[in-house]
This record gives structure tokens, sequence and C-alpha cells, in this order.
């Protein structure tokens, strides 16, 4: 028997006067699921997250929760608990009474009240630090108080809003894994909203990216990257070279795209578009391969270059960055367009085999690119 959604937002619109925040959302979320709202400022995500909390009404649709419909559920009454940006701990009350407050309120016994507290601390790997202050705290241990107190009062969806835009870089990707693993142990719906295309790929289990109030594309991790249903989606998640031109060959087994910038696309899957179609070519740069000839050699042509069912370009290295892991290559291809390049850096040397100006080929595999028919 198939498990009904936790979530429920069925044509879901919201408006403030003339300006459309949400529009027309409708998508389901499972129990247990780590969810992620996904995209930029100003599309949507967090208003949507406020009207699941009940902090906003929806102008059109419903949402349901658990089966029921929240339409007359004021915010404390509904089975979710949010974790502010700003984490909002008291700042005059120790981290236990931090924790504890929304059980106090509720009318919690005091034993109850205390088992359930060190239990969450422990949860969030707190435990030993009830007596302290917040200003006592660093800022991923306050995040934590701010889960903790949230998890105390056992919802059954934990609704985050960029819970670590507050944080520094390394310390906000330690904690990406804490949060999938901590929702991993208590099982409980996590629905996060960020602007982060790493923090979402690394934590959800499913990603809606949102554009002007829309779901661009509802897909996993690995799906919205490899497979992105259009432009925008391509190039919000994660790098990318977008190159536009026309479909010339479409059939069950390969394609082809003529780009001006680029020149023509060979792919060896079909695209199912109209012939002489507008349409855009996406690259990632890391699926690309980068040589440059030994020395005294020219670049040779695209049938030495490049391995059988692989397409092929030249051009000149304009711009290197060297990023540890990997080295991030602007190329100037012979058309005058720009093409990135991402290249491992393998061993300590392996920034050293390229320089500017070097003359460079370049190919990538026909299974490589997607085809973007909007």
């Amino acid at each position: 028997m198939a498990e009904n959604p936790i979530i429920e937002i069925r044509n879901v619109c919201k408006r403030f006067g003339q300006v459309t925040a949400v529009d027309n959302v409708s998508l389901n979320i499972m129990p247990g699921e780590f969810f992620v709202l996904l995209g930029p400022s100003g599309c949507g995500k967090t208003t949507l997250l406020r009207m699941i909390a009940g902090f906003e009404l929806p102008t059109e649709g419903q949402i349901l929760i658990d089966g029921q419909d929240m339409a007359r559920v004021p915010p404390n009454k509904r089975p979710v608990n949010m974790v502010f940006q700003s984490y909002a701990v008291f700042p005059h009350m120790s981290v236990a009474d931090n924790v504890g407050y929304g059980l106090k309120i509720a009318g919690v016994g005091g034993a109850e009240r205390e088992s359930r507290v060190r239990e969450a601390l422990e949860l969030v790997k707190l435990d030993g630090f009830g007596a302290r202050k917040p200003n006592q705290l660093s800022g991923g241990q306050r995040q934590r108080v701010a889960l903790a107190r949230s998890l105390v009062m056992r919802p059954k969806v934990l609704l985050l809003d960029e819970p670590l835009s507050a944080l520094d870089a390394k310390l906000r990707a330690q904690m990406q894994f804490e949060l999938a693993d901590l929702q991993d142990q208590v099982g409980i719906t996590f629905i996060t909203v960020t602007h982060d295309q790493d923090e979402a790929l690394s934590m959800a289990g499913r990603i809606a990216v949102m554009n002007k109030g829309e779901v661009a594309q509802l897909a996993s991790p690995s799906d919205l990257y490899e497979f992105p249903a259009n432009r925008f989606v391509a190039d919000f998640v994660g790098s990318v070279n977008l190159f536009e031109g026309k479909l010339t060959l479409d059939e069950p087994d390969r394609a082809a795209v003529d780009c001006p910038g680029l020149g023509k696309v060979y792919l060896n899957h079909g695209v199912t578009g109209p012939h002489g179609a507008d349409v855009w070519v996406a690259i990632r740069p890391e699926k690309i391969q980068l040589h440059v000839p030994g020395e005294g050699k020219a670049i040779r042509g695209a049938a030495e270059d490049a391995p059988e069912g692989h397409n092929f370009a030249r051009g000149t290295i304009k711009g290197m960055s060297y990023l540890g892991d990997i080295t991030l290559f602007e190329i100037r291809l012979e058309s005058g367009a720009m093409l990135r390049v991402s290249r491992p850096n393998m061993s300590r040397r392996d920034q050293e085999d390229f320089t500017w100006d070097d003359k460079v080929s370049m190919h990538w595999r026909a299974d490589s690119p997607v085809v973007l028919l909007s």
C-alpha cells in the first residue's frame, strides 16, 4: 500500500497586492523526507514555507498536513515547528531552559520536560551544555540549540528557513552533513529553504527549484544536475556552459545541434524536438577533457584529437583559477565564445600542465551535453 504524503500543496497561490509571490504550486512531500526548496531571492520559497507554518495564508489553493486541511488551523496548532534564520534563542535563558521553553508553555511536567530536554541535547551533540547561556556558545552551537528546541516538541514536520546562512563556510559544510544525519536519526520530515545550491545538493532527497513563484523542476539532486529540465535550472544548479543553437538532427539514437559559438554538437540520444527548433546546449565544465600539444607540435584536427563518439573544439586559455581540488579554465574558442572547463588536481603538479595563452584542444562525450528546449 502506497504511503500518503505528510504535506500536500494543491494549486497554491499567494499574492501581496499586485505581486504574485507563489503561483499555482502543487507538490507532495512524503513522511521522513529531507525536502529542499531551492531558488534565488524573491522566488517564493520562503513564502511557501511560511504558508506551511501558518504565518501566511494562501490566496488560493489548499495546504494539507497529514491529511488535514490547514485553512483554519493557527500556527501554534499545526504539527510543525520552525527553525528561523536568526535562530531566535533567548539570550537571558540557559541552553536547557531555551530548549524546554515550548514544553513548559505546553504544560509538560518537570520530570518529563527535563528528560526530553536531555534527549534533545544529546541528539544535537550538546549534552553537558544545558547550564550555559547562548553568549557562551559558537554560532554552530546556537544553531543546534534552535534545532533541539524544535525537535523536543516532536513535530511531524520540521521547517528550516536558511538554517546555515549565518555560519562560516567551513562550519556550514560540516553542518550540512550533521543536519542530514540528524534527520536520518529522528526520521521526521525536514523541509528546508535555501538559495545555496551546494547546501541543497548535499542534504536533500528531493529538491524543488523555484523561479518567479513557480516550481521550475522537482527532482533528486543528481537528476537536477545531470538532467535539468530548462535553461534556468541548468544555469542555477551548478556551473554550466550554455550555447544557443538550432536542432538539425533528431533521431531516436542520435541528434545534432548547430551552435554558432561552439560548432556542431553531436549527441548519442534523441531530443524529441521539432527540426530547426531554437534550443540551448548545456555542458558541465567537468565533462570536458582538456589537452595541450607537446613542444613543437601543432593542434591536430578533430579526427586525431577526439576519440570516436566525442565532440571536439579548439581554443586558447585566457583564464585560470586554482581552487585546490580543481583548476577552472576559461577558454576562448576560435569563434570568440568562452568555454569553462574544470580539471581535477590529482597531484600537486597538475596545475603546472597548462598556462595562460596555451593553445588547447578539448573533447567531450556525446552523452555529456543536455539539449534544452526552453
